[in-house]
């Protein structure tokens, strides 16, 4: 199971999400399968922005998860993101959460993401795409956010259930 993390909190924020996944399959290396709802959710770490809209998604791809990562960091250039400031404003952000069972840790990657257990807007989407998902220590994503007192303080608001239409590249 391979799964990516995306948020917008720049611009037309769902429109943002879209035009990240066409790209993503634009050249046939990467289909999407599955697609959580998008949700809102106040700012990770700067508080000083705006509010983001941020998703789940499964995908195949035969890519391996360097050039996975590679894929995801072109497509939000593409799309404009500039890296001035951690945890800053962005037009998209694209995290390689999960790549099956895979195990990293590079300066480049680090897998399963380590920031999944910590973050409400990560584990509530990951709940629609992934029901079933185990870490590498065991826990499922049920577990994890049993398990924490951090996520019980973050608000996340569901805005927009969608689909993914992938002939026609858009959200239905």
């Amino acid at each position: 199971m391979i799964l990516l993390g995306l948020g917008s909190n720049m611009g037309e924020r769902d429109k943002n999400l879209q035009q990240a996944l066409g790209l993503l399959e634009a050249d046939g290396t990467v289909r999407i399968d599955k697609i959580s709802s998008i949700y809102e959710t106040a700012p990770f770490g700067v508080t000083d922005q705006a509010d983001f809209s941020n998703m789940v998604v499964r995908i195949s791809t035969e890519l391996s998860p360097e050039e996975l990562l590679q894929k995801c960091i072109e497509v939000e250039k593409r799309m404009g993101r500039i890296r001035d400031r951690h945890w800053g404003p962005r037009i998209i952000d694209m995290d390689l959460l999960v790549y099956d069972n895979v195990q990293t840790r590079s300066e480049m990657l680090i897998l399963p993401h380590p920031g999944i257990e910590h973050r409400a807007f990560v584990l509530i989407p990951l709940q629609e795409v992934a029901v079933r998902l185990r870490l590498p220590d065991g826990r499922t994503v049920e577990e994890m956010i049993a398990g924490s007192t951090e996520i019980s303080e973050q608000v996340i608001r569901l805005w927009k259930k969608v689909d993914w239409d992938s002939s026609n590249k858009c959200f239905v």
